[in-house]
């Protein structure tokens, strides 16, 4: 009886194959034989799972936002009780990847964004994965508003896109060594407190408001 081929399984182990490579030498260094290798399958194996090294590449991207987005959900689920603004900032900092544990993860994802930019559909894909992180920003931001007094509303949907471009750019500041991971806390932890706190009003709006 032949044996059964768990191809999912198969694919999940060529797609960290793919990040290992990518981690030691750039996306421009990944070959489907050297991908076969790293993974211990053959040259066919790969070809069987992936058509096109670009639908590996494209599928190795997705495992990567996937597994970071468990992490944040399991980050979140660990304290069920806590408010909409802390859960935001959970969920900046597990995404910004500035933990040591996280800098391999962190040159992984960097390498596929620097591929995306000649990639429509490595593009894509991160795309997708933005725009889930912005709606979840948005939700947060917008649940953790409700509980502030500010003479300026904020805009959740705004600040969501805001604070995500902050958190990719610090994963970016950090790798290249320009600021240490506790400099990006604390420049994270800055715009958090920001949000939430009492804006000074414009002289003219003042104005306004007493005439």
């Amino acid at each position: 009886m032949p044996r059964q081929v768990d191809h999912a399984g198969r694919r999940r182990l060529i797609a960290e194959a793919v990040c290992h490579l990518a981690d030691e030498r750039g996306l421009e260094g990944v070959t489907l034989r050297d991908v076969a290798a790293r993974a211990q399958v053959s040259m066919g194996a790969v070809q069987r799972c992936f058509r096109t090294k670009e639908e590996m590449l494209v599928f190795a991207l997705g495992h990567v936002s996937e597994r970071i987005s468990e992490r944040v959900q399991a980050r979140l689920d660990g304290s069920p009780a806590q408010s909409a603004g802390t859960a935001l900032g959970h969920a900046a900092t597990e995404i910004s990847l500035l933990r040591e544990d996280h800098r391999a993860e962190a040159r992984v994802w960097l390498a596929f964004v620097a591929q995306a930019a000649v990639s429509k559909a490595l593009a894509g894909t991160l795309k997708v994965s933005y725009a889930a992180l912005q709606e979840a920003f948005t939700r947060l931001i917008s649940e953790a508003g409700e509980g502030t007094d500010r003479a300026v509303p904020l805009d959740p949907q705004r600040e969501a896109r805001t604070l995500l471009a902050l958190a990719d750019g610090l994963t970016t500041h950090v790798l290249i060594g320009h600021l240490t991971p506790q400099e990006a806390h604390e420049v994270l932890h800055e715009h958090l407190t920001g949000l939430w706190e009492q804006p000074a009003l414009p002289p003219r709006f003042l104005e306004d408001r007493t005439n």
